[in-house]
């Protein structure tokens, strides 16, 4: 997929260093059953889970879920960029901490203004672990297209490699400033083919400030509302939570304070 950014630059131009998102080792392809769906994999090592805990993040199923989804609505919506408008994610039981992780995708539907796709996890054995879905709309930026040419969807099959080798949250460069109050940092490493903050990497900050104020818990769900992108940042997230649901709001330090993405999360227990 190539992309072309307002400033003229190639996303390959653009991204000079590794994107964060490239260490998880999530795989898609064409489903074998279904050619117009896809699926992707991953297997999940310790730099991906909560720490404290054996399970993998929920803002990684998150961010895996946003490339499944968006590859559909690229396909689309092409040469119009894709924006992503709500992701959630939510779980039947906690996930695992190892194994293969795979996630299945469908259009859900392909309407004239939005586009929604679902995605269906499962672990290694094949069992359900939760689901998640996307809607997305073109970019209103004309400016911005994608050639979506020999995706890497169409050749052939490659294992899931993660390379992974630091916890996730270093890795992205979030940190939690006070308990409920999580920051990412701004970097070409973490921006998506609109040149502002991935948003499943915004999924990481909303987790980390939940789970600030929730220590050795893991998330259940996780619905993020995208209302402008953060342009600028950093991007700090700042959470409230009450018998394990959280209120979460995510703003654009570096632009006036915006506010970016409304968020809510449930912990397992509550």
């Amino acid at each position: 997929m190539t992309t072309t950014p307002a400033d003229g630059r190639s996303a390959r131009e653009r991204l000079e260093r590794r994107h964060v998102l490239n260490d998880l080792g999530w795989v898609v392809a064409r489903a074998d059953d279904d050619p117009d769906a896809l699926v992707g994999s991953a297997t999940v090592v310790p730099a991906m889970h909560v720490p404290g805990t054996e399970q993998v993040r929920l803002s990684i199923l998150a961010a895996w879920a946003d490339v499944v989804a968006g590859h559909l609505a690229a396909f689309t919506i092409h040469p119009r960029v894709p924006v992503t408008l709500e992701l959630d994610v939510h779980l039947f039981v906690p996930p695992p901490g190892a194994g293969v992780v795979t996630g299945l995708g469908r259009v859900v539907k392909a309407g004239r203004s939005v586009f929604v796709a679902g995605v269906d996890f499962t672990d290694e054995s094949g069992d359900p672990i939760g689901f998640a879905a996307a809607s997305f709309m073109k970019s209103p930026d004309e400016r911005l297209t994608i050639d979506i040419g020999p995706l890497s969807v169409d050749g052939p099959p490659r294992p899931p490699g993660p390379e992974l080798t630091v916890p996730f949250a270093d890795r992205a460069g979030c940190t939690v400033r006070t308990p409920g109050v999580a920051v990412l940092g701004h970097s070409e490493e973490s921006l998506n083919a609109s040149n502002t903050l991935n948003g499943g990497l915004i999924a990481l900050a909303c987790e980390e400030a939940a789970l600030s104020l929730t220590p050795g818990a893991t998330l259940a769900s996780l619905d993020l509302r995208y209302l402008q992108p953060v342009r600028v940042g950093p991007a700090v997230a700042e959470a409230e939570v009450w018998h394990g649901l959280g209120r979460i709001e995510v703003r654009d330090a570096g632009n006036d304070n915006r506010l970016c993405v409304a968020a809510t999360s449930r912990t397992f227990g509550d």
